[in-house]
Order: C-alpha cells, then structure tokens, then sequence
C-alpha cells in the first residue's frame, strides 16, 4: 500500500469531503475518468493526489484500488474587511491536508478473504461457546 499526501491546499475540507467519498473504494483507472468530469476545483486536486499515489506505488492505474482518500483540516487564514463605521469583518480562508491511499487489486482481495476468514472463524467460537451452554442448561434438568 502506498499513499500520496497534499498539504495545506487552499480548499475546503468540507466541500473536498464530498468529492473524496464518492472516490473511495473505487478502482484508480474509473476514479480518474469520472473526477474528470466533475465541475469542481476539488475534483481537479483530488485527481492528481490519486496520479502521484499510484506513481509511487509503480502500480498501473487499471489494477490499482484507492483504499482511502481523507481529508482533514489544514490551518485557517483569518483576513479582515473594511466595513461601514470604521469596522472590520473577518473572513476565513480554510486550508486543507488530502490523504490517498492506494494498493493492488489482488492485494486488496487477499486481505478481504482473510477478514472473512477471521470473522467466519469467530462467529463459530460464539455458537459453539453457546452450544456448550445450553448443553449444559440441558444435562442439569
């Protein structure tokens, strides 16, 4: 798994958010093609947080998988403007830190079939525990 990391990018975590849970989960390849298409400065940097990600993987795009695409929010640039009276408002101007995590496809799969695999096994410790119980609730009658 490698990652990719954009630092105090002048956008708001809030509106890159949406754009990066849409993205995530989906292979490299059908998350470029569709962020190409969307309307949105977000979309634009996101894009290019994912082509850095699989470059340092040295994956190709088509068996690449983002595992994550994270969002957080970076510090906030705090400017005034001259208002009526003498007065002043503030205006924020929010930065941004973009997180992508990709990884192979076949790694993904892998990973997913031990999950099952340890889940599955855990479900069977439960039932049997219980199993056991009401054996015993049985013998005791």
């Amino acid at each position: 798994m490698s990652k990719a990391l954009l630092r105090f990018i002048r956008l708001s975590p809030t509106k890159a958010r949406l754009i990066a849970r849409e993205v995530q989960g989906m292979n490299v390849e059908l998350a470029m093609a569709s962020l190409e298409f969307t309307p949105n400065k977000a979309a634009k940097i996101i894009s290019k947080v994912i082509a850095s990600a699989v470059a340092n993987a040295g994956l190709d795009a088509k068996d690449a998988v983002i595992v994550s695409c994270r969002v957080d929010a970076g510090p906030v640039l705090r400017r005034f403007m001259p208002r009526a009276r003498g007065r002043a408002t503030p205006i924020r101007k929010p930065t941004s830190h973009i997180l992508v995590e990709v990884t192979s496809r076949s790694l993904q799969e892998t990973q997913k079939e031990k999950k099952i695999k340890t889940t599955a096994a855990k479900t069977v410790k439960k039932s049997s525990a219980k199993d056991t119980k009401a054996t015993k609730k049985m013998s005791e009658e």
